[in-house]
């Protein structure tokens, strides 16, 4: 296949590109000038809403990963501006140049995140879910319907609600330091659900959907162990042979990081990927324990 793909430095993105490009894929990715000399990747600007038709007409697949680090800075408003901007303005820039292609590309596929969800305690959540409420979910829910105004009969469009991801960097690489000098444990109750998946399931699940038409619209990209946040303490703690006893108060996790806090890491979000599971996908990482000690390794 041709396939686009934005956002190719991230986390995930570092993670696919290659083993798209193992399995023979004519892989390009999109940046921001300037351009090295020789090299093939191409140019866009999506703050401006730049990016040539040309550049997307007939490829077989389009990857939309870009945006900014959700937890990198305290939530304020310049920050949550900039999360805002750099989602659904690539996504915008994206879905116009697919519109104006000469020959639209068969497939987008675009990030999202479970943060569509909200805080919804116990509730088992899928596909058909509704929205939550607050910022995260606002955002997610704009994101998508961005990224959907590109479907039709010639352009299938998927929305990757990513959990977090177990990986060798990212969320995971915040969590360590704490665990390390043994000042790890469970935030607030413990017993909020946390969605995550391994970074080989991200891949799989995306390779998965590049192969089948039938996957369409949004699909969670959760592993379908079920943790809650004392689960995920305890498993990471015992990974790295530290004590995980130390729990984080409510109070004080609000205190340091404000509304961040709420939305990311006191909610609870139930979520199945059950999309990926009608399909038949075979996950390859399901058990957290395993995640984690190939991230860590």
């Amino acid at each position: 296949m041709r396939i686009i793909v934005s956002g190719a430095s991230g986390l995930v993105g570092s993670a696919l590109l290659p083993a798209l490009g193992a399995a023979g894929h004519d892989v390009v990715q999109l940046i921001r000038p300037p351009r090295r000399p020789g090299s093939r990747d191409a140019v866009w600007d999506p703050a401006t809403g730049q990016l040539d038709p040309a550049i997307v007409s007939g490829a077989d697949a389009v990857i939309n990963l870009s945006g900014s680090s959700i937890s990198r800075n305290r939530w304020n408003t310049k920050v949550k501006d900039v999360l805002r901007s750099s989602r659904l303005d690539s996504t915008r820039t994206m879905v116009e140049a697919i519109g104006a292609a000469e020959q639209p590309p068969s497939l987008l596929v675009n990030a999202s995140a479970v943060g569509y969800y909200g805080n919804r305690g116990d509730e088992t959540l899928d596909e058909s879910s509704l929205p939550g409420s607050g910022f995260l979910s606002d955002l997610c829910r704009d994101w998508e319907n961005a990224a959907a105004s590109a479907g039709t009969g010639q352009t299938r469009v998927v929305a990757l609600r990513l959990g977090i991801v177990v990986a060798d960097g990212g969320a995971l690489e915040r969590m360590l330091l704490p665990f390390k000098l043994g000042l790890g444990g469970p935030i607030g109750s413990g017993r909020q659900f946390w969605a995550w998946i391994a970074i080989a399931d991200v891949v799989g699940a995306i390779r998965f959907i590049l192969d089948h038409g039938e996957v369409d619209g949004p699909v969670n990209l959760v592993s379908p162990e079920e943790t809650r946040c004392a689960d995920f303490s305890r498993t990471l703690g015992r990974v790295l042979r530290r004590p995980a006893v130390l729990p984080a108060p409510s109070f004080a996790v609000r205190a340091a990081l404000g509304e961040m806090a709420d939305e990311l890491l006191l909610a609870s979000a139930r979520v199945r990927p059950s999309v990926l599971e009608k399909a038949g996908y075979d996950f390859r990482c399901p058990a957290l324990e395993d995640a984690i000690r190939t991230a860590v390794k």
